[in-house]
């Protein structure tokens, strides 16, 4: 049964913002561009030194250096916010070694999605940290006046609740089951949600509205991980399902369903309130939301209400 968030303060100016790579590694131009976002909203910005690490091509540095950033970022009480610069793959192969004691002790802002998803339920986990499923450094590349910007900067600042709608153009806008339902929201990236079986760290789904995205992935594998979110008791007692961007989920024939086929088929079959066509993920924008705070699932209404993830 999910229980009440720990939620952290909201930045101010002047406040130290901590870019860390718990995945995979990251472009130095585009950090650049991440840390010019960051110091224009006011904030203080300081790199990870192993941000700009690399290490067989998908890991920016090894499993100890990229540990070592994160655990720094979350011990030093200066450090207000710890921003991930881009998901990609490594995340899971650390997260067991994060000073949770340090996250309940100093419960900062940690903003990141895709692979990042693996330490948001984490720090669920272990110390109910409310969370933000937000662009990571890399995606802070499309100016201070795009959607996702302006998202973040939003969440991060702001108190207020977030209220997301669905959107006609998006692909999985169709997936729909009337109803309304509230709880706790939870989830992420569908693949590592998946991955996530099996370990300490799968939060209980119990009353909760669940977040699902993802990227790159044949709508046959799409099926695979609900089946294995299903089979592994994954989906038990949710309240709801919030369906957000599965971009480019396609299949390499043309007899394969759709993404939004298969979505429809298996979580339609859950008996609970389903709203797709939310602009969050891995879509050309995407908006912030917070995790571990209570959510509004309204289908019939057609949008996602979520409490401000800071006090």
């Amino acid at each position: 049964m999910v229980s009440g968030a720990v939620r952290p303060a909201r930045l101010g100016e002047g406040d130290l913002v901590e870019l860390v790579s718990p995945a995979g590694a990251a472009d130095p131009a585009v950090v650049e561009v991440a840390v010019g976002v960051l110091t224009g909203w006011g904030l203080r910005v300081r790199l990870g030194e192993h941000a700009l690490g690399r290490r067989h091509d998908y890991l920016s540095g090894t499993d100890e250096q990229r540990l070592a950033d994160v655990n720094h970022a979350l011990r030093d009480p200066e450090v207000r916010a710890v921003v991930c610069v881009r998901g990609g793959y490594g995340t899971q192969r650390i997260v067991d070694g994060v000073d949770f004691a340090a996250v309940r002790a100093d419960p900062k802002l940690v903003m990141g999605f895709s692979d990042i998803t693996a330490l948001h339920s984490a720090l669920w986990c272990e110390a109910r940290l409310a969370t933000v499923h937000g662009p990571t450094g890399s995606q802070l590349v499309g100016g201070l006046d795009s959607r996702t910007v302006r998202s973040a900067r939003s969440i991060l600042f702001g108190a207020e609740p977030v209220v997301v709608a669905a959107e006609a153009d998006e692909e999985t806008f169709g997936v729909r089951v009337a109803g309304r339902a509230s709880g706790v929201l939870l989830g992420g990236n569908l693949t590592l949600l998946a991955t996530t079986a099996g370990t300490r760290h799968r939060p209980d789904p119990t009353g909760a509205i669940l977040l699902l995205e993802d990227v790159g992935e044949e709508p046959y594998r799409v099926d695979r991980s609900l089946v294995q979110l299903r089979r592994s008791g994954w989906l038990e007692g949710v309240a709801g399902v919030a369906v957000g961007q599965f971009t480019n989920c396609v299949g390499e024939d043309k007899v394969s369903p759709t993404v939004a086929e298969v979505l429809a088929e298996e979580l339609g079959a859950l008996g609970v309130p389903v709203l797709g066509g939310l602009p969050i993920g891995h879509g050309e924008q995407q908006v912030a939301v917070g995790l571990g705070v209570r959510a509004v699932l309204d289908a019939d209404a057609g949008s996602l209400t979520i409490q401000a993830v800071t006090s």
